[in-house]
C-alpha cells in the first residue's frame, strides 16, 4: 500500500474517536460515544510496523495531536523526522531526512472509508461492520471491518482501556500490520489553532497529490 495513503487511514479513523465514555459499557458502545463527542485528544504514540511473517520490522515514536473536525498532526521523532499535519481540508506530508512534501486532499479519495467518518454525516453501521474482540489485559478490542472492499486496508482493530482509547492496528491488504499504542493521553485539553499550521521549508521539494 501506497505509504502516503496508510497514514491517512490511521489517521482520519483517529479523528473520530472522542473523550472518556462509561467503561461499564460494552465496548461497541463506548466506541459509539468516542465517534461522536470527540473535541480534541494528545497522547505519546509507539508504532510497530509487523510484516506479513509477523515479524517486527520497524518501531516509530513520536507525539500526536488531534483536535476535530479535520485537524490533526503527528510528530515522528525516532528514528526518522516526519510531520503529518492536517489542515483547511489538506493533509501535509513532511519528510525531513528526504527535504521532500507531499500534499493530499482530505476527502475520500485518501484514506477510503475512514474519512467518511471525519464528517459525522454517516453512521458507525453504514461504513464498518463491528465485531466486539473481547479483552486483553486491562484492554477491550473492537474490530472494524470496511463493508466497502475498495478501500486501502483490510481492517482496524480499536483498543480501549477504562473507557480511554489505548491501542490501535491497522491490518492493510498486503498483509502488513500496524499496532499503535498511546501514552500520556489527553482527553479533551485546549490546543492552539497554530499547532495545526504547516508551511513547507524554504527549498525542500513540494508534491500535490490533490484532485
Amino acid at each position: 500500500m501506497n505509504k502516503t495513503n496508510f497514514f491517512v487511514a490511521v489517521l482520519l479513523t483517529l479523528l473520530s474517536l472522542s473523550n472518556i465514555a462509561n467503561a461499564e459499557e460494552q465496548p461497541v458502545v463506548q466506541l459509539k460515544n468516542f465517534l461522536s463527542t470527540s473535541k480534541s485528544f494528545s497522547a505519546d504514540f509507539k508504532q510497530v510496523l509487523i510484516n506479513e511473517l509477523g515479524n517486527p520490522v520497524q518501531t516509530s515514536y513520536g507525539v500526536f495531536y488531534l483536535q476535530r473536525p479535520g485537524k490533526f498532526r503527528w510528530n515522528y521523532a525516532k528514528p526518522f523526522q516526519q510531520e503529518i499535519v492536517s489542515t483547511s481540508g489538506k493533509v501535509w506530508f513532511y519528510d525531513v531526512d528526504l527535504e521532500q512534501v507531499t500534499i493530499k486532499k482530505l476527502d475520500e479519495s485518501v484514506g477510503s472509508t475512514p474519512a467518511l467518518l471525519l464528517s459525522g454525516q454517516v453512521s458507525l453501521e453504514d461504513n464498518f461492520t463491528m465485531e466486539e474482540q473481547g479483552t486483553d489485559g486491562d484492554m477491550q478490542w473492537i474490530k472494524l471491518l470496511p463493508k466497502k472492499q475498495e478501500g486501502s486496508f483490510k481492517y482496524v482493530t480499536i483498543g480501549l482501556e477504562k473507557g480511554k482509547l489505548a491501542g490501535m492496528e491497522l491490518m492493510d491488504n498486503f498483509g502488513q500490520l500496524t499496532r499503535i499504542y498511546f501514552s500520556k493521553i489527553l482527553l479533551n485539553p485546549p490546543l492552539k489553532s497554530t499547532l495545526f499550521d504547516f508551511t513547507p521549508p524554504k527549498g525542500v521539494d513540494v508534491f500535490s497529490e490533490e484532485k
